[in-house]
């Protein structure tokens, strides 16, 4: 089930006086349907290419681990998605939920994009996530290989941002 990303990213902002800390639906424990929510909105929000945004559904001490990288925490997130990104031109992405359980989740992705000499990629890869009880992703694992392809082997064509809904996914593109 695929939804609009406005639908389900009611957020409650932290303010500097409130120890409540901001709540990301849907929350855990997770159902298979829950879990592909989850995982569109993770997904949506990569897509925006927006590391201030993207921060926000993480704890604020979440912990990586990204190929070699170990970023701890927000500001440590944010730069690292600025790094990333900078590199990673006309980034599109597309996450599957693999499995779930709890508070977890574990996708496997795959997106394309290309270095500033016009060389494409396919990045493939597999995460494994762990939430609070707000919703927010405290853990984050991630496992990813480059593949370099040619541009007339790119499969996302859709415009920069959120994939369509009618846009096939992993498995439909044989991926």
């Amino acid at each position: 089930m695929e939804t609009n990303s406005t639908d389900q990213q009611t957020q409650i902002p932290e303010s500097k006086s409130s120890t409540q800390p901001a709540t990301r639906p849907p929350l855990p424990p997770f159902t298979h349907e829950t879990a592909i929510q989850k995982v569109r909105l993770a997904e949506d929000g990569w897509n925006s290419r927006d590391p201030e945004k993207v921060a926000l559904a993480y704890t604020i001490d979440s912990r990586w681990r990204n190929r070699a990288e170990f970023p701890r925490g927000r500001q440590e997130i944010i730069e690292f998605l600025k790094r990333k990104w900078a590199k990673e031109l006309d980034y599109r992405l597309i996450k599957e939920l693999w499995a779930h359980d709890g508070n977890r989740i574990a996708v496997r992705f795959a997106y394309e994009w290309h270095d500033d000499s016009g060389h494409w990629y396919r990045s493939y890869g597999n995460e494994n996530w762990e939430f609070d009880e707000h919703g927010l992703m405290q853990r984050r694992y991630a496992s990813i290989n480059d593949l370099p392809i040619k541009e007339s082997e790119r499969k996302y064509h859709w415009p920069l941002g959120r994939r369509p809904d009618d846009h096939p996914g992993l498995s439909d593109l044989g991926l």
